[in-house]
């Protein structure tokens, strides 16, 4: 049996999926007493549901209560098959070898600078839970600040956000048990590496958003605290903590209990004048942005955006200039500048247009510099917009990968991201945003050569003639043909744009022959909205 048919039997063997190899060999012997495999038998009723004059039969109901003895039983059965199928396969150990060893490589976060600090998270390899650390500078040494590892014995809690205060004096961290939405807001105090009595429960969808003296922090949150899932959230909150002071006593700062569904997030500009609230509506895209003016105590909150038309993604204040990113006009999305002494929509100015064939994914604010994550054809480019001058820049990425993480702090001109392809797990990259120049960060030692793989794009023709984008990932070395196994993946829905990503599982298939393919179809985000609703 040929080294790739063994690693996709050994991914795939519960899926109904058919892997050819060069040999034409026949497939590993279960192991089981006949060459029949012998499923358990699964009990059929005689439950039919009539929607709308159409019948449709669900024998297989009873499986859907995972906690009934006879649900267990089945699901145990199918388990035992299942095992000893996949430990009859001849390289199993020394295909898990490999896995374990392509897995364990260091992996950096991208950082995170306020103060002249620098905030990022590690992992060693293999660690369950990456570790947060902190240096006095981008290339000082780094010191543990938190590791999420200790925070449980089963670990089962998780560190779900983080954001330093101005001044970098504190860090403030959410924390989420068991995998669950609602989260508690912890503070930890950076020169000590002790928390703080600080503590802020049942926070739920939310920013954390510190004000500019750093004396407290906006959240989201419920007035109903159910942890059950049966109960509908409605009317979220927009509150202040301050430092010190229990949780119990923070200050409601925005609510809509006329419009329950309403939900509302809170973000401070770096000058610390405005609180931008984003405001949307379920899992509606489409959004509307109020702010309120900090300088004035108990000014009143500003509709500034309304209508729920379109998206809206406040980046960040620039003097009386807010820049917002949009699909307002603009299938792939476009940046326009509001001018909060005169907000009306005819005074809104396009400073970052629509461009032919690009999708903005995210941007970046940082004094009269934009910089802007595209998607071409699903794969990532990069340019940076001079507001001021009219002018852009192209950041040389170096071929077919996907940009993650946009950061940077907008008082400075420095930006970071991850840049991952299929061959090559995420680096860290910095930018100079004065020259649109990138250096590498942190460069992930693999236990394999990225250079001996290669990526091609191709574009399959669809039905109705859409060309749709086609990433093939290959060793080299290998020439396909009609007979070189191939695993080919395709997802198209929600929004979510696949693009080059790399996966271990994916690396040690290629290795051992495999082609890998990624179909890249409608319903995603990789071409704006209008490809994701057609």
């Amino acid at each position: 049996m040929s080294h790739a048919r063994q690693l996709c039997l050994v991914l795939v063997s519960t899926l109904p999926f058919s892997c050819h190899s060069v040999e034409r060999a026949e497939p590993a012997r279960p192991a089981v007493a006949s060459d029949v495999l012998a499923y358990p038998s699964a009990r059929q009723d005689a439950v039919v549901d009539d929607y709308f004059g159409t019948e449709v039969a669900d024998p297989y109901r009873w499986l859907e209560d995972p906690d009934a003895p006879e649900t267990r039983a089945w699901v145990e059965a199918e388990n035992v098959l299942t095992r000893a199928w996949i430990d009859a396969v001849p390289e199993r150990e020394a295909i898990e070898k490999r896995l374990s060893e392509v897995w364990n490589y260091e992996r950096y976060g991208v950082p995170n600078e306020e103060a002249g600090r620098y905030f990022f998270t590690r992992n060693d390899g293999l660690q369950n839970q990456s570790v947060i650390y902190v240096a006095d500078a981008l290339d000082g040494a780094p010191r543990e600040l938190l590791d999420p590892n200790g925070l449980s014995s089963d670990g089962t809690i998780s560190v779900t956000a983080t954001r330093p205060s101005p001044g970098a004096k504190f860090l403030a961290y959410a924390l989420s048990e068991a995998g669950s939405d609602w989260e508690t807001i912890r503070v930890r105090d950076v020169a000590t590496g002790k928390d703080t009595g600080d503590r802020v429960p049942w926070v739920k969808f939310s920013l954390i958003a510190w004000s500019r003296d750093a004396a407290g922090f906006y959240y989201s949150t419920f007035p109903q605290h159910d942890t059950t899932g049966q109960v509908k959230l409605e009317k979220q909150e927009l509150r202040y903590h301050q430092l010190g002071t229990p949780a119990s006593e923070d200050r409601l700062v925005y609510a809509r209990p006329e419009h329950p569904e309403w939900g509302f997030t809170g973000y401070v500009t770096a000058d610390g004048e405005l609180l931008v609230i984003g405001v949307s509506q379920g899992t509606d895209p489409r959004t509307q942005v109020f702010v309120q003016d900090l300088r004035t105590p108990n000014a009143p909150v500003v509709e500034l955006v309304t209508g729920f038309d379109a998206e809206y993604d406040p980046l960040e204040k620039l003097g009386s200039t807010l820049f917002v990113k949009t699909d307002l006009d603009a299938p792939t999305r476009r940046i326009v500048a509001i001018d909060l002494e005169q907000p009306a929509r005819e005074n809104w100015r396009t400073v970052v247009p629509a461009r032919p064939g690009l999708t903005l994914v995210s941007a970046l604010a940082q004094g009269s510099k934009l910089v802007c994550a595209y998607l071409e054809d699903a794969h990532s480019r990069v340019d940076v917009f001079d507001v001021r001058a009219g002018t852009h820049a192209p950041v040389e990425l170096g071929g077919l990968g996907t940009v993650s993480l946009l950061t940077g702090n907008p008082r400075s001109s420095e930006a970071f991201f991850s840049l991952s392809s299929f061959t090559s797990p995420a680096r860290i990259l910095r930018l100079d945003v004065s020259k649109a120049s990138l250096a590498a960060w942190r460069t992930p030692k693999v236990a394999f050569e990225p250079a001996d793989f290669v990526t091609e794009q191709l574009f399959a023709t669809s039905q109705d003639g859409t060309r749709v984008p086609l990433f093939v990932t290959r060793k080299k070395s290998l020439v396909p043909n009609a007979n070189t196994p191939c695993f080919l993946y395709g997802y198209g829905g929600f929004d979510v744009s696949i693009t080059p990503e790399f996966s271990p599982a994916m690396l040690a298939w290629m290795e051992r022959g495999g082609v890998y393919a990624s179909a890249v179809l409608r319903g995603g985000g990789e071409y704006g909205r209008e490809w994701h609703d057609a």
